[in-house]
């Protein structure tokens, strides 16, 4: 949720934030139109309120007719503060629907336009070439190797389901826990996310419970399937005030879900777009100062896991109308995946700035000028993929062998006893 102080002093810099993500820029006057009813209507509910007090006295001292006259009076008064006070909630309600309504104020800096208008920041590593063979896509190989069960999985749960079996399962979570290792090294606390989450969660984190065609929901029990487990973590702290002095760090562990409502049609073929996948998401609460430099540390280590796993890849800054609701500015990893001849997301860092905790209720406590007690502000709250299913698809076409197996990366071969290759069967 957007600041709306903020925005009442410097609403030219919403404007150009809602221009930038092809929203409508005419929200930010309304929004300060609905602030300054809400506020009148507060108001004159108070003013009405404090008569009524004052009256009340009055008809205390009062006697006989004069009481009965008065008490009249007060019932009057008395529906009026009511009618007052309705006025004053249904103010602030209208208010606080378009203020959600709003994506996040975009940083600086950050590109202006649609999917397509991203700006590389860097490329790492050359995507590999097959002068000796023509390279199998991953679910060709991942039959080969017998680590991916595509059929058996529509057969079992419907179309983009899948199983993964053998070597598949044993590399999905050598690299999950190659991920969360690399996390722990770094300070994170290593947690198991709930994967269904209250609506009040699900709506905190920045995603639109009622018109958003991704979620999945439970009716009977009002509960959500989460796409990430940074709903969970970003919940994890809601109506709290935490010591963010340093950054607070949480690796979540999960399975994630998505209906994939948008994508007919779109990556049919193996796992690249599915409905459950399983992933290690990194989660940060930190000061607003500090949240910059901590999105730089969670793409770093983003990085970090990407070399690990012996990858090319690009980093790019998302441009600012394919940035999700919450995020201020986000930063892909793509890997190249060799039978697409393209770059795909593997992971993606975002800094959602005091957007959820302002939504989620989650302050720090500040320190007065006499170093007492001093009120509360938001925090910030950065998120980052460190590892998923999706990265299984790169892996494998990336290091296959003429004959359809596959070379392990050295740093995840401990995770599978030492084996080297993922032979075929």
């Amino acid at each position: 949720m957007i600041d709306v102080r903020d925005l009442s002093e410097n609403p030219e810099k919403y404007r150009a934030s809602q221009r930038a993500r092809g929203a409508e820029p005419s929200v930010v006057d309304s929004v300060i139109a609905a602030d300054a009813a809400r506020k009148s209507a507060i108001t004159s509910f108070e003013a009405l309120r404090a008569e009524q007090n004052a009256f009340g006295k009055k008809v205390a001292q009062a006697k006989g007719e004069e009481k009965q006259a008065l008490l009249a009076e007060v019932k009057e008064l008395a529906a009026a503060v009511k009618a007052a006070s309705a006025a004053a909630d249904a103010a602030s309600a209208e208010q606080d629907a378009l203020v959600r309504s709003m994506a996040n104020l975009v940083s600086e800096g950050v590109p202006e336009g649609g999917e397509d208008d991203y700006v590389v920041v860097k490329t790492v590593g050359t995507p590999r070439e097959f002068p000796d063979f023509k390279p199998r896509d991953h679910l060709e190989i991942g039959e080969l190797i017998g680590a991916i069960d595509m059929e058996r999985g529509a057969k079992v749960s419907g179309s983009r389901f899948y199983f993964l079996r053998g070597v598949g399962a044993r590399l999905e979570m050598a690299l999950l826990q190659l991920a969360m290792d690399q996390a722990i090294e770094a300070g994170f606390t290593p947690m198991i996310t709930p994967t269904l989450v209250l609506p009040e969660t699900m709506a905190g984190t920045g995603f639109d419970v009622e018109h958003d065609a991704e979620i999945y929901r439970l009716a009977e029990d009002n509960l959500y399937l989460v796409g990430t487990s940074e709903v969970a973590l970003a919940g994890y702290h809601g109506n709290e005030i935490i010591n963010v002095d340093e950054p607070v760090r949480y690796a979540g562990w999960s399975s994630c879900y998505r209906r994939e409502a948008g994508s007919h049609g779109k990556d049919t073929r193996g796992i690249i777009r599915v409905h459950q996948f399983n992933k290690v998401e990194m989660f940060v609460y930190t000061t607003v100062e500090k949240a910059a430099e901590e999105h730089q540390r969670l793409l770093a280590w983003e990085e970090e896991m990407l070399a690990k796993v012996e990858l090319p890849y690009r980093v790019i800054d998302t441009a600012a109308g394919d940035l999700g609701g919450s995020a201020a500015r986000k930063f892909d990893c793509e890997a190249w995946v060799p039978t697409q001849d393209a770059y795909r997301e593997l992971t993606s860092t975002s800094n959602c700035t005091t957007y959820q905790a302002r939504r989620l209720n989650i302050r720090e406590r500040l320190v007065a000028d006499d170093g007492g007690k001093g009120g509360t502000r938001a925090v910030a709250t950065l998120n980052g993929t460190l590892a998923t299913t999706r990265w299984i698809v790169a892996i494998l076409e990336h290091h296959q062998n003429a004959d359809g197996s596959v070379n392990v990366p050295v740093a995840l071969r401990k995770y599978m006893g030492g084996l080297e290759v993922f032979p075929v069967l």
